[in-house]
């Protein structure tokens, strides 16, 4: 096709982001790494340089094969590049917190304590109740 493409672009012909203007953030906030040094959105990317994008706490690892300008439809895309990323973490199986009994009415205020708790939520209440007290 073309000797270069840019590398926002290319990130989003290939469908490793949503938007292009998502491609060009993760370029300017340093998610975006060609053969290991930070790629501004404009860097020309060639066939044979691996892109690293990190997004959603995962890293894609991808070798470009073939360069694109227009964003193509997903099994097109995959004969673009070279998947090289670690498989994802395996999501963890863990029983839903909180959940009631129907019927049970309203939850007491030591109830909801211990919901927070086993959610995880408990630390980001007491800041958010510290944060609101007056001050004086």
């Amino acid at each position: 096709m073309s000797e270069s493409v840019r590398v926002d672009v290319w990130i989003w012909s290939v469908r490793l982001v949503k938007t292009r203007s998502l491609a060009a953030a993760a370029c300017r906030g340093g998610h975006v790494r060609v053969n290991g040094e930070r790629a501004k959105p404009a860097l020309a990317l060639k066939p044979g340089d691996e892109v690293r994008v990190r997004q959603e706490g995962r890293e894609r690892v991808v070798v470009v094969k073939q360069l694109i300008r227009k964003r193509v439809g997903a099994p097109v895309a995959v004969e673009c590049y070279v998947d090289n990323s670690p498989p994802p973490p395996p999501r963890e199986a863990v029983a839903p917190a909180g959940i009631r009994d129907r019927g049970t009415g309203r939850p007491t205020k030591r109830d909801r304590r211990e919901m927070d708790r086993l959610r995880g939520l408990e630390a980001s209440r007491r800041a958010a109740a510290a944060s609101a007290e007056p001050r004086g």
